[in-house]
């Protein structure tokens, strides 16, 4: 994956969002991370490099995963990175549709379900 854009997690709880990361990196993407919406706008809004897919939580202080994908859809510089919600709220698969939210994975999930996730996603 060298060269590749990064994966952007968003989510609130620390711990996760280092499983995550770290998971990702062991199969050689690269990752940022950001701790709730607000943080993760302000990392796209940035100099940064530009996502390739955003994974998103959707319970967070400060700005929520769906205000996020709200504002995110609303700018057009930032509007087409993809995003796919990782929750553990049940039953969001069609407010997730509604706004163009590629895929839906369920906490707690399986690394492997993780990684065939962004393997598809990222392609």
């Amino acid at each position: 994956m060298t060269g590749a854009a990064p994966v952007l997690v968003v989510d609130d709880d620390k711990d996760i969002r280092e499983l995550i990361c770290s998971s990702l990196a062991g199969e050689g993407y690269k990752t940022a991370f950001a701790g709730n919406g607000k943080e993760a706008l302000a990392y796209l809004r940035s100099s940064a490099p530009r996502p390739g897919l955003i994974l998103l939580d959707l319970m967070m202080p400060e700005m929520s995963g769906w205000e996020f994908r709200k504002l995110q859809q609303e700018d057009p510089a930032i509007s087409g990175i993809p995003v796919a919600i990782i929750t553990g709220v049940p039953g969001v698969e069609g407010k997730a549709a509604s706004i163009g939210v590629v895929d839906v994975l369920y906490k707690p999930s399986r690394v492997e379900a993780l990684s065939a996730l962004v393997s598809r996603l990222c392609k």
